[in-house]
């Protein structure tokens, strides 16, 4: 019999179209010939590679599943699966092109204007113009609705004033998606970069997501005119359809955390020789490394399972909540115990179990907490709402 793939238990690629398997295997190429040999070092400089964005950009992999002004009109299950390699390599890469895609591309295409569409788009499909999405407030974080961030309407502009805070992409953005109150409701406009008034803080020592631009939101009686205002959508569903778009990436990404931590284990343990054999030929090593693999083809069955019910029109959002929840505490679990396996070396970015440790710390957290998604699912379950 063939061996299996220590990372593919189950085949899931046999069940990928030939574009999706293409598609996976073009980013996987990028990523171990172009990102992973530099991402260390800018993890340890805190350092965003930024030279990596053209690339990015010519693979299409920016607003990929978008249709028209530039995009590829990718299926859910390609967009996943870019998610997936990305984060292979690093978090902040993957997180890059999330907010990019459909934190940011998204609402201008699915909420926006025609003119905003032909303005903005296809310039951030090439990369040329980098967004962020301004949503999360310091005293707010997981409730939305606790927005104190506002906007009123001054003769054919709006006046915005507030705050956001831990916003990826923000201080090398162009333009900023946010989401502001006003009389009418929660409404979404497009801040662009140099708006007297409008300031985007760099925010430093991080010990998650170094490799990715973290930013602070300030906004002081900055002049939007209506022009920039998203007209498609009033109240919090604007903003929690991107969540729940990107949401739908995050429950790939960390999958390809967890195989670079497992590949690395299990190099490393069949390597490493203690009290006279390999590490790998102790049981409580296999059952551990068993333990991970198993983890791991649940996730891939459940992302993959998702990505057909978006692609066919029948994703909701409980069900991505289960995946969100379920995949991103497996690949941190994961990293925690590889860190351990490979003992002191483990505390080092010459390996990679740390840093994907680490920026896992974060993407439990964002985008909806782990408790955050168990009580949505508790919802569904009974009726009930406990937030």
């Amino acid at each position: 019999m063939a061996k299996l793939n220590p990372t593919d238990l189950y085949d899931v690629r046999s069940l990928l179209s030939e574009e999706e398997v293409m598609i996976k295997d073009s980013v996987a190429r990028f990523v171990d010939e172009r990102a992973m040999p530099i991402i260390a070092k800018h993890f340890d400089e805190a350092t965003f590679p930024a030279d990596l964005v053209p690339e990015i950009a010519d693979m299409g992999l920016l607003g990929s599943s978008l249709e028209g002004y530039g995009c590829a009109g990718l299926n859910g299950v390609s967009y996943g699966l870019i998610c997936q390699e990305l984060e292979r390599c690093d978090s902040g890469l993957r997180s890059f092109v999330s907010v990019q895609s459909s934190l940011c591309m998204y609402p201008i295409h699915a909420f926006g204007s025609e003119e905003q569409k032909q303005r903005w788009l296809p310039g951030m499909a090439t990369g040329e113009i980098i967004g962020c999405f301004g949503l999360t407030e310091s005293h707010g974080g997981s409730d939305p609705a606790n927005m104190k961030t506002h906007a009123r309407r001054d003769g054919d502009d709006w006046i915005v004033n507030g705050s956001k805070m831990w916003i990826t992409n923000g201080t090398i953005a162009d333009i900023a998606v946010v989401w502001a109150r006003t009389e009418d409701g929660i409404m979404g406009f497009v801040l662009e970069k140099g708006m007297p008034g409008f300031d985007a803080p760099e925010i430093h020592s991080k010990m998650s997501l170094r490799a990715s631009v973290t930013s602070e939101l300030y906004f002081d009686d900055v002049r939007v005119p209506d022009s920039n205002r998203l007209p498609g959508v009033v109240g919090l569903k604007g903003p929690l359809s991107c969540l729940n778009q990107a949401r739908f990436g995050i429950t790939w990404g960390p999958i390809g955390s967890a195989i670079a931590c497992l590949e690395e284990a299990i190099e490393y343990t069949a390597d490493r020789t203690l009290f006279g054999r390999p590490l790998a030929a102790n049981q409580a090593i296999q059952i551990r490394l068993a333990e991970m693999a198993r983890r791991i083809t649940t996730a891939q069955l459940l992302s993959l399972q998702l990505g057909r019910l978006k692609d066919a029109g029948k994703m909701q959002p409980t069900q991505v909540s289960v995946a969100k929840w379920n995949n991103v505490r497996m690949a941190l679990d994961i990293a925690r115990d590889c860190r351990d396996i490979l003992g002191g070396s483990g505390i080092t970015t010459e390996y990679q179990a740390i840093r994907h440790m680490l920026n896992l710390e974060s993407v439990i957290t964002y985008e909806g907490t782990e408790t955050v998604h168990q009580l949505v699912v508790g919802r569904e379950l009974t009726g009930l709402n406990a937030f």
